[in-house]
């Protein structure tokens, strides 16, 4: 399906939407099944989170190869030089952490000694001996670089939404 210029193709589109939808599940299963005693939904919330981690990391691999293979959507020329330069930041950080804190929270996982089921189809190898010292290290690494990058989506909506309801320069649009 070929894009306008103004706007992503479908494929750019469902990437980002697919992300989204992952993201804003993953998150906040993050953040129960630390906080809940045990049991069966901890246990569910902790195979969730990590297989939806997993997707996450491949589906950034192929999302950055087809990126590589295609152009996105040009900023419209209107926009000030420092706000292209905080979009490329803030999507060169987004991309970073898709990738960087599923691969922390593996080796994390790996260290505490426990699989990592992906949606009960296959496990993934440990990527680490077990060693509860460095488990304790990476754990909390892993949940900073997880606030982080719900600072910076959050910012990543409100500039979103800055420009497709106050603006209304069709930034937002291209992603729609």
């Amino acid at each position: 399906m070929a894009r306008s210029e103004k706007r992503y193709g479908a494929p750019a589109r469902l990437f980002h939407w697919l992300t989204v939808v992952l993201v804003i599940t993953m998150v906040p299963a993050g953040i129960v099944m630390i906080r809940v005693d045990g049991g069966s939904l901890q246990n569910t919330l902790f195979d969730y989170h990590r297989s939806v981690g997993f997707v996450l990391l491949v589906l950034t691999f192929v999302r950055l190869v087809f990126r590589l293979g295609s152009h996105p959507a040009p900023l419209p020329e209107t926009i000030p030089l420092w706000q292209r330069m905080a979009a490329k930041a803030t999507h060169a950080f987004l991309y970073i952490f898709l990738i960087l804190n599923p691969l922390v929270g593996w080796v994390a996982t790996s260290a505490y000694g426990a699989a990592i089921e992906v949606f009960g189809l296959f496990t993934l190898p440990a990527l680490v001996a077990k060693d509860r010292a460095l488990a304790d290290q990476l754990f909390p690494i892993h949940e900073v670089l997880g606030l982080a990058f719900v600072a910076v989506v959050t910012m990543h909506i409100g500039a979103a939404l800055f420009h497709g309801l106050i603006k209304r320069d069709g930034v937002l649009q291209r992603m729609l």
